[in-house]
């Protein structure tokens, strides 16, 4: 293909013309599947390449070569004979394809990606139109195939003002920057268990790769991600997403996270990193919190995920987490419980405080990042707010994070020391005993003081208002229970 940086353009503009094609995450939804099957078909060839052998889990006549090329002869299916054949013969065979857990993962990825995927063209030639532009795509050509995978980074970022697809998406500025601080060593297993569309898993794969040296560094390197995903969209991505990045047995897998009891989580299920921006602001059926003990079972889906990922994280392992300011400040009894957990048995040194924008247009809540260990129980936490930088009101789908926004706290990271600006904290240290004692668990520390009056998504405002009235409900009754302690202990 001669012209790359159009490529996402021509797909929106043929696609707008087509009647089942309603917003932008069902034209991305549409591509994605179709760039998987091109994507996987690429890499059957390399496999057949090197194992004779090699069978496709894809009938013949499903195969891309078969259907979807357009060698110009005229030949090629188009209009109604495409839609028929795409809805009642390519959907229905690749959701049935049979797969059991003696499936090779390559194989089987085929038919979890299927799942639940959808073909939403109503218009046959329009359908035609598409293939025939992503055909274009030679994967075979290292150059292209390597410009590619920014191409597809372009795709996946337009998720975070595709409505509710935000969720999927954490800008590559932050997952860079959490995996640059984090500090990866060859050898080590990372694992994100709520990947999205594999943002975590890139970023660490990015900087693992500096320090290959040798073959085996490579195979260590492509072996060390490990992800689960609940949803079947962004897993479709992130599969494909990781074929991209040469990994041929990617071991992501399409699950729910929150379905099995911490407990019984042995040091196999464990890892040496995790990296994560948890769902948050959403709730889990009232069943799953039987998965977790009484006193962290909450119903916030950001607390369960920290609950996961204390008990799934390896002795002297490291973690850096997304959280929003809900978690910080709560101080109902389940987050409270988690923080004891966290301070108690984990060593949680440093949180980063993220403007309010660094998600927008998908959400307006202000998010932190937790970097913590599994060393010791913590002693000492800074605190280290990352200011807008200079030019910046917001950041914007034009004036997104980029990675150099972070290199204040990259300087201050090796230096640290406690900062004031305008007599508000920058970056101050607290004691374990302070966090506990002096502030009840609301770790609300070095915040904004200066922030403009914010108008906030409804539903953005109702979840920050629902985390706020159960963090003042909780502060009153522990406020109220320790009087009650005192009087009781004076009448005694």
């Amino acid at each position: 293909m001669s012209d790359l940086s159009g490529f996402v353009k021509r797909l929106r503009n043929i696609m707008r013309n087509d009647a089942g094609i309603n917003g932008d995450a069902q034209r991305i939804e549409q591509i994605a599947w179709l760039l998987f099957l091109k994507v996987y078909d690429a890499k059957e060839q390399d496999w057949k390449w090197d194992d004779e052998d090699y069978r496709s889990i894809i009938p013949d006549e499903c195969s891309w070569e078969r259907w979807a090329k357009d060698d110009k002869s005229g030949v090629a299916m188009t209009g109604d004979k495409l839609l028929d054949f795409v809805n009642n013969t390519l959907f229905p065979t690749l959701k049935k394809l049979p797969v059991d857990a003696e499936t090779p993962i390559k194989k089987a990825i085929v038919q979890t990606t299927f799942a639940d995927a959808n073909n939403y063209m109503k218009d046959g030639v329009l359908l035609r139109q598409v293939i025939n532009v992503i055909d274009d795509l030679d994967l075979s050509d290292y150059e292209e195939s390597h410009a590619f995978g920014a191409i597809y980074e372009s795709i996946l970022k337009e998720l975070q003002s595709a409505g509710t697809a935000g969720e999927f998406y954490t800008p590559r500025a932050v997952t860079d920057f959490m995996a640059k601080m984090i500090k990866p060593r060859i050898g080590e297993k990372m694992a994100d268990f709520a990947c999205g569309t594999g943002g975590f898993l890139t970023s660490w794969l990015g900087e693992l790769k500096k320090q290959v040296v040798t073959t085996a560094d490579g195979e260590l390197c492509g072996s060390s991600v490990y992800g689960i995903e609940k949803k079947q969209f962004p897993y479709m991505l992130c599969i494909t997403n990781m074929l991209l990045h040469d990994l041929d047995v990617p071991q992501v897998y399409h699950d729910n996270s929150l379905l099995r009891d911490v407990l019984d989580y042995t040091d196999e299920d464990r890892f040496d990193v995790i990296l994560m921006n948890p769902p948050y602001g959403g709730s889990e059926k009232a069943d799953v919190k039987n998965h977790f003990p009484d006193d962290l079972a909450s119903s916030e889906t950001a607390d369960l995920f920290m609950s996961v990922i204390m008990y799934r994280l390896k002795e002297n392992g490291r973690a850096a987490v997304i959280l929003p300011d809900g978690f910080l400040f709560g101080t109902d009894s389940a987050k409270v419980n988690i923080k004891t957990k966290l301070l108690g048995e984990f060593n949680l040194h440093t949180v980063v405080r993220m403007p309010s924008s660094v998600f927008s247009p998908y959400t307006s809540i202000t998010t932190n990042i937790l970097f913590f260990d599994s060393t010791h129980p913590t002693e000492e936490t800074w605190f280290y707010r990352l200011d807008m930088p200079e030019g910046y009101k917001h950041f914007s789908k034009t004036k997104p994070m980029k990675l150099e926004h972070f290199d204040p706290v990259v300087e201050w990271w090796e230096n640290r020391r406690e900062l004031t600006v305008d007599g508000f904290d920058k970056a101050k240290k607290y004691t374990a005993h302070q966090l506990k004692d002096e502030f009840g668990y609301n770790l609300d520390l070095c915040g904004y003081p200066h922030e403009e009056e914010e108008i906030l998504d409804p539903l953005d405002l109702m979840q920050r208002y629902q985390e706020e009235r159960a963090s003042l409900n909780a502060e009153i009754d522990r406020v109220l229970a320790e009087i009650a302690a005192i009087l009781g202990g004076k009448s005694e």
